[in-house]
């Protein structure tokens, strides 16, 4: 059943372990009820990807995941056709006789061939939840062909015909902002920032997505990455995903306080650049010694 209110959405998302704001959950809400993408901006590991799960799985429909890279193109994203079968099934007619060849060509191109891709699986399998990851690393003319895809939600294959969602999916799209999206794509979606959280809601999300982990401990892990978002030295500050993986890693050795020996342990929970280590750990000395 679809949500009948901002109100709702974060309910549902929560019953997940996503923990959202009411800005995010009243645009999550009207995408879901214009039918339009949702386009997620935000430093990695802000839970933009994570959104796109957890609506799946609050709506109870499939997620169909196309990871965007440099150089994707529209094959990757639409469909194949399956070469080694369709092989195996010429073979057969071989064997069998009888069939000439533009009828054996025109079998080839059969719908039990066809390997979908996530786009194409997406409204093939609609109702679905279509999340379009990094869009930001493909390049113009992917996002000319996802612009033409979400403005019909179908797709022509010459051999078949067109396809056509019955019910459009729920598109979600993230950018870490490597670059500028296109305006065009960007009208067609409603927009969100998505920034770090503050202190009590991190706090939130630790206990509900690692309930493991002491609220006392969460505080205080929390806390020291909160003060390290702050800085302004650090090549990529640790965003929530890191918060979890360095909250369990510090749980996982058997710690019920932060301490300085446990967290220069496990920093590599915690930050992924060499540089940023020695400030961390010389920022950690600092503020676990004081």
């Amino acid at each position: 059943m679809e949500p009948e209110s901002a109100s709702d959405v974060a309910a549902r998302l929560a019953t997940t372990g996503y923990l959202c704001d009411g800005d995010l959950a009243t645009v999550t809400f009207l995408a879901l009820r214009m039918q339009r993408p949702l386009l997620l901006e935000g430093e990695p590991g802000t839970g933009k990807t994570a959104l796109a799960e957890a609506i799946a799985e609050s709506l109870e429909l499939p997620l169909v995941r196309l990871q965007c890279y440099e150089g994707i193109d529209a094959t990757q994203a639409l469909y194949d056709w399956d070469f080694p079968r369709q092989i195996l099934h010429l073979r057969a007619l071989e064997a069998a006789g009888g069939t000439d060849a533009e009828e054996a060509e025109k079998s080839l191109y059969d719908e039990r061939f066809l390997l979908a891709r996530p786009v194409l699986a997406a409204l093939q399998q609609s109702p679905a939840v279509l999340l379009v990851d990094e869009v930001d690393r493909a390049d113009d003319e992917f996002e000319a062909f996802l612009l033409e895809v979400l403005s019909t939600y179908q797709v022509s294959i010459p051999e078949l015909g067109t396809v056509k969602a019955a019910t459009p999916p729920v598109v979600v799209l993230t950018s870490n902002r490597t670059r500028e999206l296109h305006d065009a794509l960007k009208r067609r979606c409603l927009y969100h920032w998505i920034d770090h959280p503050g202190l009590e809601r991190e706090v939130q999300i630790v206990r509900s997505r690692a309930p493991e982990v002491s609220e006392e401990l969460a505080r205080q892990v929390v806390g020291v990455v909160q003060q390290l978002r702050a800085r302004d030295d650090l090549a990529k500050p640790p965003g929530v995903a890191e918060t979890l993986d360095w909250a369990r890693a510090i749980h996982h050795l058997g710690t019920a306080e932060l301490d300085l020996d446990t967290a220069a342990a496990t920093l590599g929970a915690l930050v992924k650049y060499r540089e940023d280590s020695e400030k961390v750990r010389h920022a950690l000395d600092q503020m676990l010694r004081s």
